[in-house]
């Protein structure tokens, strides 16, 4: 009986066949460009826990997917880089074609545009140095929220509203020296202090198309050309406004006559040159030299 123990003891110590040894899980990552990599890995993991691969005729199986599955991703790999190189074989002769069919440009024109560019730059530095702004084309200023022109009469503001906005919406303020308009229940687009008093009788406002604001204010001084809309905003230059000559004819001969000093001025004080007062006062003392040959002037210092 003792013998027949010691047999059955030694016979339960010896691992069977069947069972597979103990060791570390499978750990791997499949990563979608490099899927052989993975297949490895398992192949080895399988080989090594288990008696799989002692088939002659499964091994050849295996290693006959294996490369079926890499002589398909070296096949996607190439066709993918043959369609890159077209495409930027397509870009690159398109490119050369519309280079090759564009105009030649000439020396004129670059000249041109490089003095264009340079005037550009110049009146920046100007209008940064001196502060004020370039008016629009109505004589006024371009805002965010609004815009603004004028004529010597005249200022005449146009603010955008969401469209479908109904008049009854609208609030809209206009005294002799302040102005405050906007959308009811909102912060106001405008509200500050006019550049100069204006007739109240003979301003008024309008919603045009449901879309925008429009304001026309008469000016009381109708004399000047206003700097800016309302106090705190950009002033513009005046010396650049430039009033529509076809609206001339629309004055009385006295504010006729006067606009047009106006502007005959301002084109003198761009080009350096003495206004229209200036040579006035020039000619009456010329006048009087002639008259007074006895009088010496050379001394004489005449503002």
């Amino acid at each position: 009986m003792a013998i027949l123990s010691d047999y059955e003891e030694e016979d339960q110590k010896k691992p069977t066949s069947s069972t597979a040894p103990a060791g570390k899980p499978f750990n791997a990552t499949l990563d979608p460009s490099d899927p052989l990599g993975f297949l490895e890995k398992v192949f080895e993991f399988v080989g090594k826990k288990s008696d799989l691969f002692k088939s002659d005729s499964l091994v050849k199986d295996v290693n006959a997917v294996v490369r079926m599955v890499k002589d398909k991703v070296d096949a996607e790999e190439k066709e993918r880089k043959e369609v890159k190189f077209e495409g930027n074989g397509k870009a690159e002769k398109k490119i050369k074609e519309e280079v090759q069919a564009a105009p030649p440009v000439k020396k004129e024109e670059v000249k041109k545009g490089l003095v264009k560019e340079e005037k550009g730059s110049e009146s920046k530095v100007e209008e940064e140095k001196n502060g004020r702004r370039v008016p629009n084309k109505g004589n006024g200023l371009d805002m965010d929220a609004y815009s603004w022109g004028q004529s010597l009469q005249e200022v005449n503001i146009t603010i955008p509203v969401p469209p479908g906005t109904k008049s009854r919406f609208i609030t809209c303020e206009i005294k002799k020296n302040h102005l405050k308009v906007g959308l009811k229940g909102q912060q106001p687009v405008i509200d500050g202090e006019l550049f100069q008093p204006v007739k109240v009788d003979d301003c008024f406002w309008s919603l045009e198309d449901q879309r925008s604001v429009s304001i026309l204010l008469t000016k009381q001084n109708q004399m000047e050309w206003w700097k800016y809309l309302v106090k705190g905003e950009p002033e513009i230059d005046t010396q650049k406004v430039e009033p529509e000559n076809s609206k001339l004819s629309d004055l009385d001969p006295e504010t006729r006559s006067t606009v047009e000093k106006m502007m005959f001025d301002q084109r003198q004080k761009q080009m350096g040159l003495p206004t229209s007062d200036e040579t006035q006062k020039q000619e009456i003392l010329k006048k009087f030299m002639a008259e007074h040959p006895e009088m010496d002037f050379s001394r004489a210092k005449i503002n």
